[in-house]
Order: C-alpha cells, then sequence, then structure tokens
C-alpha cells in the first residue's frame, strides 16, 4: 500500500471548550474508523520560524500548515476520499494530499 501525507491547512479555531470537544470527538471518531490505514495520526504543528537561503532566521512560515497525518491507501483517489471526509474541512480547514516517495 502507498502512504499518503495530509497536510493540514488553516482551520477556525474553536470558540468555547464544548465546540472544541465536539470536533475533537468527530475527528477521533474518522481517525478510528481509518484503521490501519493510520501510519502516523494527526502531529499539530506550532511556532514555526523560517530559515533562509542565507542562513537568516525569521518568526513564522510562508504556509498555513497547522499539522500533518500519514495515512495508507491504495492510490491517490482512495486517498483523496478518505481526506474528504476528514472533519478537519468542517472547521475552514482544507487538506493537501501528497503520495510519499
Amino acid at each position: 500500500m502507498k502512504q499518503f501525507v495530509f497536510v493540514y491547512l488553516g482551520g477556525n479555531q474553536p470558540t468555547s471548550p464544548e465546540e472544541a470537544n465536539n470536533h475533537f470527538s468527530k475527528y477521533m471518531e474518522w481517525l478510528s474508523s481509518l484503521g490501519d490505514s493510520v501510519v502516523i495520526p494527526t502531529i499539530p504543528l506550532k511556532d514555526t520560524s523560517t530559515v533562509s537561503a542565507d542562513g537568516s532566521v525569521r518568526e513564522g512560515g510562508s504556509s498555513a500548515m497547522s499539522g500533518f497525518s500519514v495515512i495508507k491507501a491504495d492510490s491517490m483517489e482512495a486517498a483523496l476520499s478518505i481526506a474528504q471526509a476528514c472533519p478537519f474541512l468542517e472547521i475552514g480547514g482544507s487538506l493537501e494530499v501528497s503520495e510519499m516517495m
């Protein structure tokens, strides 16, 4: 089976603890439904810095990447179908799906 990285971009922060718990529950249900297809569950990212070609460092990044997962699927079409069911889309986020080499 091929492996795909799902990059989480953007998404709206919850406005209350209840909203956060509700979304987290949906997300964990989605992950559980994938069973052994999940290679690396979601890894959230924070405190991004960028190192330029000249070695200079600045706070922040050039993308809205907020995390990633690694999922096994038979094809890009199957991986995209899995991504389309992700609850992250319900909070205004988007997913980039790339096959890993």
